[in-house]
């Protein structure tokens, strides 16, 4: 029954994932809390094993969920569940392109989808900073500004400030974001 969740839930996350892996993001927010089959800030664990490995994020995600809930044979099912649709709709694009090049509507569907997709990166970007700064369950407790772990903060900062200013590889950024992480022992 687990093989069948996985393979429903990464295909529709893989039918609406418009955008890249990290559109994924949302979905698998959505995921955790009505499965519980990860905590939310599990996502920024697999955020960074995605990114240092090779391939899209949002495979490598799928790849890393489906593992982790179901093992190896559940890595696959979510991995080709997520890649399915996009197989799908490439094919159909194919097949008719000539009267969808044609075709206005298609250029506008595309004209709207564009924001949608930027404002889902946004929230994305919001909610992983929160994750990743905020200790979200002493919020209640001490308040926003308490909860905010300052070192995180000025971290995230700093390697802001480097890939704006340097423009380097994220490798690089994530190395020595790691590197930080063991010599501060976060």
């Amino acid at each position: 029954m687990i093989y069948l969740q996985l393979i429903y839930e990464f295909f529709i996350i893989g039918l609406f994932s418009f955008g890249g892996g990290l559109a994924t993001i949302p979905y698998l927010k959505d995921l955790a809390e009505r499965t519980g089959w990860y905590e939310t800030s599990f996502i920024t664990d697999m955020i960074a094993i995605s990114e240092s490995t090779p391939g899209p994020i949002g495979i490598n995600m799928a790849t890393y969920v489906g593992n982790e809930v179901a093992g190896f044979f559940g890595g696959i099912l979510a991995t080709v569940a997520e890649i399915l649709p996009s197989i799908i709709i490439v094919a159909l694009v194919f097949r008719f392109m000539t009267s969808f090049k044609k075709n206005p509507n298609f250029k506008y569907v595309f004209y709207g989808i564009r924001p949608a997709v930027t404002g889902l990166l946004a929230f994305v970007g919001i909610e992983l900073l929160s994750i990743a700064v905020v200790n979200a369950e002493l919020i209640p407790v001490q308040g926003l500004a308490a909860s905010i772990n300052i070192l995180k903060l000025i971290i995230f900062i700093a390697i802001l400030f480097s890939i704006i200013k340097f423009d380097k590889h994220p490798v690089l950024y994530i190395l020595l974001s790691g590197g930080i992480g063991i010599v501060l022992q976060l």
